[in-house]
């Protein structure tokens, strides 16, 4: 007997018990969903990190004061914000940007945070307030929506002038008109010129709660952090290097500058931390593959329960069906064609299951899209062949026993079975 008559036959015997086999596909169904649905949940959190990670700026390296390590865990900008440390100051940022001693770094921008209430009216929030420096925004790759950013004579001349981000502007001005509007910072009136566009929350640079002001404003009107030689103490440093294959080169120039300059002899007294912006993804790589994985696996437990119920059921089928089995076999049926018989049927139960549940997944998996909002679930082929596969494998896995048992019944039994 050839597979299109085996196929065929167990059509047939399923279509007897639509309801039963129904029920039996119900938990390769849930199973190969959940798998589809949490893998390309779990994918797409990994893109997302990803593309936030990049929207940050291109071949970007953070240089922060202290050791890393030691502070305390979380946001980058808060462990920056809330650090102590004054290792790293504004002489640091232009000796890094001069390029005849780092040349493999083509543009520096610095930021001083600080927490406190901004002001319009009757209207506060409480927020990061930056310092930074003109090109600021082109480094960090942030686009200003309405008005401009600050200008080299506001910098130079300590204008108290103003770029909010967007949840700023928006908690501050919900009609809309924040540009050329006066804000108080610490009770200091700073006119707001700018607005930027929403980049979405990141742990390396929430800009959109925040508002900027150029560094020479900040240190004379806001605080008076300096550093003992009286140049301004600056929280972060970023360089932007030539290219991605020229940041580890640019890592090494920069801690032989700071080195220099702080006077440090030996690597491990370094008073700052280089990060690297390919490692931070790699990093959030890998724990988004493990995630993504470990929510595949969690989903694949209901796979193996549907197993087992495609088990029982041929178990039970084989009893039914005892008689039909010694007839076969009376009539010059191999035990081959009898395993092939029911292989087929558990494998037809899963297969069927497994596509149901593969468009199942991918409506789920848009309904988390849409409830989540900025996460946008992918599905890949390589997703959809594994739970193929899977439910594929599972179906020939559980009924290779009931084929068997049925496979060696002896045929004179078997048409005396009542």
């Amino acid at each position: 007997m050839n597979i299109t008559e085996s196929i065929k036959i167990a059509l047939r015997s399923l279509s007897a018990n639509k309801l039963r086999a129904a029920l039996t596909m119900l938990g390769i169904i849930i199973g190969v969903a959940a798998v589809i649905t949490l893998l390309s949940v779990g994918q797409g959190v990994q893109v997302m990190v990803q593309e936030q990670i990049q929207s940050i700026g291109s071949n970007l390296l953070f240089v922060v004061p202290g050791n890393l390590s030691a502070q305390s865990s979380g946001n980058l900008r808060s462990t920056m914000a809330t650090s102590t440390a004054n290792s790293l100051t504004y002489g640091d940022a232009k000796a890094i940007a001069d390029p005849g001693r780092v040349p493999d770094v083509q543009a520096v921008a610095v930021e001083s945070f600080m927490n406190t209430t901004v002001v319009y009216r009757d209207r506060s929030i409480r927020t990061s307030v930056s310092g930074t420096t003109v090109n600021y925004p082109e480094v960090r790759n942030h686009k200003v929506a309405e008005g401009t950013f600050f200008s080299e004579e506001d910098f130079n001349g300590g204008s108290r002038v103003a770029v909010l981000g967007k949840s700023a502007a928006d908690a501050l001005f919900p009609d809309g008109y924040a540009v050329g509007q006066t804000i108080k910072i610490k009770g200091i009136s700073f006119r707001v010129i700018g607005v930027f566009a929403s980049k979405g929350g990141t742990g390396f640079g929430g800009v959109d709660d925040s508002v900027f002001v150029p560094l020479t404003t900040f240190h004379t009107k806001l605080t008076q952090r300096r550093s003992a030689s009286g140049d301004y103490v600056v929280s972060a440093v970023y360089a932007q290097a030539v290219s991605e294959s020229r940041m580890e080169a640019a890592m090494q120039q920069i801690a032989q500058v700071l080195r220099d300059r702080h006077n440090i002899v030996y690597e491990s007294d370094d008073d700052f931390t280089i990060i690297n912006q390919k490692d931070i993804l790699n990093i959030f790589g890998q724990i988004t593959s493990i995630l993504t994985i470990f929510l595949g696996a969690i989903a694949a437990i209901s796979l193996l329960v549907g197993g087992i119920g495609i088990m029982n059921i041929m178990l039970v089928s084989v009893t039914e069906r005892t008689r039909e089995i010694g007839l076969r076999k009376a009539v010059g049926a191999r035990r081959r064609d009898v395993l092939w018989q029911f292989l087929i049927e558990a494998m037809v139960l899963s297969l069927a299951g497994g596509f149901i549940g593969i468009v199942l997944g991918a409506v789920g998996s848009q309904l988390v899209g849409r409830l989540s909002g900025s996460l946008t679930p992918v599905i890949t082929a390589s997703t959809i062949l594994l739970a193929t596969g899977f439910s594929a494998a599972v179906g020939l896995f559980f009924g290779i026993y009931p084929a068997s048992r049925a496979a060696a019944l002896n045929p004179i039994d078997a048409l005396r079975y009542e």
